[in-house]
C-alpha cells in the first residue's frame, strides 16, 4: 500500500504534459567522457541518441542529457564545450515524442538546449550560478532544484550537518524561495535532495529513510540515487556496474515515500519494478 500519495499535478513540458500522480523514470544520458558510471560510452551523438531511444523503449518518459560530469573531483567544463556536447543530441531527440531534461548549471547551456527542443532544467547547483535564477524565470520551463553544498571538487568536505534531512529541507526551502521571489512559477518547481552530493554514506541512508519529510515542502520530488557510492557500500563494496538491483530497491523506497520521478541508469529494471508497484497500488480495496 502506498505510504505517501503522489502529487495530483501535471508538469507542462512544451507541447507535452507529464502526469506526476504516477511514478516516472528519467533515463540518464551522459554525453561526457568522465561520468562516474558510464563516462565515454555515449559521448558521440549517434551512440547517445541510440542509447536514448533504447531507454525510451525500456520505459523512460524523460531523458536527462548531461554534458558535464558532477562526480566528486570532476573537472570543470567550458560553456562552449558543454553546448557542443549537448545541443546536437537534443536536436535529434526532439524529433521523437519524449520529454528532454538538461542536466546543467549554466544559463547559456539551458538557453541553447531549450532552443534546440529541451523541456526541463535539472540543476544540481540549485540555480546558484550567475543569472541562473533570472534565466529560469525568463524561460518559464520546469526546473529541478537539487541540494548540494560547494562544487564537485569541494563537496566531500562539506558534509557536516546537525540533522541531514532537516538541514537539506531548510537549505532547499531557501533556494526555492529565492526562485519564487525572482518570478519562477511554483508549478514549474521540482526538488531533489541530492543523494551523494556533500553527503556521506550514513547521511544518504538517513535521508532515504526520512525521504517522506521532503513532502513538507509541497513540491514534486525527484529521487536520483542510481548507482551512487552509498548503494555500493550498502552492497559490501559493489562497483558501479553491479549496483542496479540496490538502486532499484532504494528508488522504490523513495517512491513509497512520495517521489514521483526517479533518475536511473538501469531503465528497464526500474520500469519493471514500477509496473509491479503500480499493479499493487491499483488493486481494488
Amino acid at each position: 500500500m502506498r505510504l505517501i500519495p503522489l502529487p495530483n499535478r501535471v508538469l507542462k513540458c512544451g507541447e507535452m504534459q507529464l502526469d506526476l500522480s504516477t511514478p516516472h523514470v528519467m533515463g540518464i544520458l551522459n554525453v561526457t567522457p568522465d561520468s562516474f558510471s558510464d563516462g565515454g560510452k555515449h559521448n558521440a551523438k549517434d551512440t547517445a541518441v541510440a542509447h536514448a531511444l533504447q531507454m525510451i523503449a525500456d520505459g523512460a518518459t524523460v531523458i536527462d542529457v548531461g554534458g558535464e560530469s558532477t562526480r566528486p573531483g570532476a573537472s570543470a567544463v567550458s560553456v562552449e564545450e558543454e553546448i557542443r556536447r549537448v545541443v546536437p543530441v537534443v536536436q535529434e531527440l526532439a524529433k521523437h515524442e519524449v520529454i528532454i531534461s538538461i542536466d546543467t548549471s549554466e544559463p547559456e547551456v539551458i538557453k541553447a538546449a531549450v532552443q534546440a527542443g529541451a523541456h526541463i532544467w535539472n540543476d544540481v547547483r540549485a540555480l546558484t550560478r550567475p543569472h541562473a535564477l533570472a534565466t529560469a524565470a525568463q524561460l518559464n520551463i520546469p526546473v529541478i532544484i537539487m541540494h548540494m553544498r560547494g562544487e564537485p571538487t569541494t563537496m566531500n568536505n562539506l558534509d557536516q550537518y546537525e540533522d541531514v534531512t532537516l538541514d537539506v529541507i531548510r537549505e532547499l526551502s531557501q533556494r526555492v524561495q529565492d526562485a519564487l521571489e525572482i518570478g519562477v512559477k511554483p508549478e514549474n518547481i521540482m526538488i531533489d535532495p541530492g543523494f551523494g552530493f556533500a553527503k556521506n554514506a550514513q547521511q544518504n541512508l538517513k535521508l532515504l529513510n526520512e525521504f517522506y519529510k521532503l513532502n513538507d515542502l509541497g513540491y514534486p520530488i525527484l529521487s536520483a540515487l542510481s548507482r551512487k557510492r552509498f548503494i555500493g557500500e550498502a552492497l559490501g563494496g559493489a562497483d558501479a556496474q553491479h549496483r542496479a538491483v540496490g538502486s532499484v530497491a532504494a528508488h522504490l523506497l523513495s517512491i513509497q515515500q512520495g517521489a514521483c520521478m526517479v533518475r536511473a541508469h538501469d531503465v528497464k529494471e526500474m520500469s519493471d519494478a514500477i509496473k509491479v508497484w503500480n499493479a499493487m497500488n491499483n488493486l481494488a480495496v
